[in-house]
């Protein structure tokens, strides 16, 4: 029999994984998911700020902030937070997330599955326009998937569409449509997949599964879509991207998969110093929102708290180091828990970040609460004894060199000199640290024979642990063979044959406990027994926000300024 699950009733089901945002409500779970009554939040002075209530608006004005250069606006590669954040306001798929974590309807108003969870059908809202005015279909969702998933494209977020029926066929240049997608009612989209995925719904929030209109080609042939795609979001591109200045986006008055927005126009500056420049343009009236960097947290809190223009939140994301866990000298599991053990995090977070974050103890991050594990990451402490005694069974000898790198521009400098400080002092090692543009880096590390650490974080895609697990530890997110750069987001290389059959089992099981269980299974073979990363500090987000000008100012589930709600007051 078929299983029923409208949006509604899906989304009550996901009581587990719904995200709780509120400090008060986060409980710190035990390795068996018990809660013990402890709140998960930074030190006393840095809770979370109040979320705004929602007001009507009023059309009008521009918003402006900046973002460091993006490697995609485009949904086919759009997959760091600043892509993301275009290609989320341009387009707009099936479902979408509340900053909460809640799954709501987006060009969808309804979905249901078999009652195996391998057939997903969606039936879609009618009338809704592509910027261009060309209706929105199931036929462009089709469109837009096979566009990623077409080997030529050579997406790196095609991932997200693996387990779809006639994917792997795409990838592998044998095919060229989705045998498992059927658009043949243009208000209904079928989806088959080659096994059980319970969650599948969720995924569709991500902006790999946006709809494009029939004139986007092939990114690899049309370029003119790459650099200013025409979507079906609550805002259109005004102009072209130009790359390391800006964007710019407008008002799209005819969106119909939801309210349309009330801001006019939003100016997107591209920032050659990232966050710096971010600070001082909100200091001088550039800008309307700010990240800002780590030393000045404590003084921009205390200049702007007291004006309503402070925003803290507890965010659905993780700080971590991506070890290369197939080549020396972090091929074993000693070298990473060496590593991790003679780093203190404590000092890092209480001299740097000003006691603003809290500590890892998981890779689940506390947001997460029925998933939470409280300590499955062990070596997430501080114990130079035990650093030192498996460094030397490692063979990190002191002296031994290790290449550690990480992003430019983006407020990271402080703490990795801390860290590598801590690595020589503590360990003797010699540590190579270089820091990169941003796409350099991520090149970097896709690269086969690159070896060490770099600088990580990971916001979730959408609401479920399981975004933490298989798109950065699964077998399948690597994408490529030993000797080739990876293709997914797994740069690590972490293969483990019992972690990826417990992710596949937890898709599978309609169940959300249950679900949630397997997941919790899976993170401690991946971060309890073999640390294929290490968690450094939980995701807390701090923003200046010009509460002078606009109302509704909130983060959206992405962390990035909520441009579907933010009002001229």
């Amino acid at each position: 029999m078929s299983n029923k699950a409208a949006w509604r009733r899906a989304a009550a089901g996901l009581a587990a994984a719904t995200l709780v945002l509120t400090a008060c409500s986060q409980q710190e779970n035990t390795g068996s998911g018990a809660n013990d009554g402890e709140d998960a939040k930074p030190s006393a002075g840095w809770e979370e700020t109040p979320v705004p209530e929602i007001k009507e608006g009023k059309v009008g004005g521009t918003f402006r902030f900046a973002i460091t250069e993006p490697t995609a606006i485009d949904p086919y590669n759009a997959q760091e937070s600043e892509g993301i954040l275009v290609a989320q306001y341009l387009f707009t798929g099936l479902t979408s997330v509340a900053p909460e974590g809640e799954i709501e309807p987006g060009v969808a108003d309804k979905w249901e599955s078999n009652e195996d969870c391998t057939e997903w059908t969606f039936d879609l809202k009618t009338g809704t326009k592509f910027h261009n005015g060309e209706d929105v279909t199931s036929a462009s969702f089709k469109l837009g998937w096979e566009r990623v998933a077409a080997k030529l494209s050579a997406s790196e977020v095609s991932y997200h569409l693996q387990g779809i029926e006639g994917f792997e066929e795409m990838q592998a240049g044998s095919a060229k449509t989705l045998s498992g997608v059927d658009a043949t009612d243009p208000a209904k989209l079928v989806v088959k997949l080659t096994e059980p995925n319970c969650e599948f719904f969720m995924r569709t929030y991500h902006s790999v599964f946006s709809p494009v209109p029939k004139s986007a080609g092939s990114p690899n042939t049309n370029k003119g879509f790459v650099e200013a795609p025409i979507g079906n979001g609550p805002f259109a591109m005004d102009g072209k991207w130009e790359h390391d200045k800006g964007i710019k986006l407008k008002r799209f008055a005819d969106y119909g998969a939801g309210d349309p927005a009330y801001l006019e126009n939003v100016e997107i500056t591209i920032a050659a110093n990232g966050s710096d420049d971010e600070y001082a343009g909100y200091q001088n009236g550039t800008f309307d929102w700010a990240r800002m960097p780590t030393p000045v947290l404590s003084q921009a809190r205390s200049s702007y708290l007291s004006k309503n223009q402070w925003i803290t939140r507890n965010m659905n994301g993780m700080n971590y180091l991506l070890p290369m866990v197939t080549q020396k000298p972090l091929d074993s599991v000693e070298a990473r828990r060496a590593i991790s053990l003679a780093i203190n995090r404590e000092e890092i977070i209480n001299s740097i970040f000003q006691g603003s974050y809290t500590a890892a103890t998981s890779f689940v991050p506390p947001v997460f609460a029925d998933a939470f594990q409280n300590g499955v990451c062990k070596d997430c402490k501080y114990d130079l004894d035990e650093a030192k005694k498996l460094a030397k069974e490692a063979g990190l000898t002191p002296g031994t060199t290790m290449n550690m790198q990480f992003n430019t521009d983006a407020g990271h400098d402080e703490f990795m000199a801390a860290i590598k400080d801590q690595l020589e002092t503590n360990l003797g090692l010699k540590i190579n640290m270089t820091s990169v543009p941003f796409a350099d880096m991520l090149n970097n590390e896709q690269q086969p024979t690159s070896t060490g650490l770099y600088r990580a974080a990971w916001g979730a895609d959408y609401p479920t642990p399981e975004n933490f697990l298989t798109p950065l530890l699964s077998t399948d997110a690597i994408g490529a063979k030993p000797n080739e750069p990876t293709t997914g987001d797994n740069r690590g290389r972490f293969s483990n044959s019992e972690f990826d059959d417990l992710l596949k089992e937890a898709k599978a099981n309609p169940d959300e406990a249950a679900r949630t269980k397997l997941y919790q299974e899976a993170e401690t073979i991946a971060i309890g027994d073999n640390l294929a990363l290490i968690p450094l500090w939980n995701r807390t987000q701090h923003r200046l926000a010009n509460t002078d000008k606009f109302i509704n100012m909130r983060m959206d589930f992405s962390e990035n300024p909520d441009l579907s709600v933010i009002s001229i007051k």
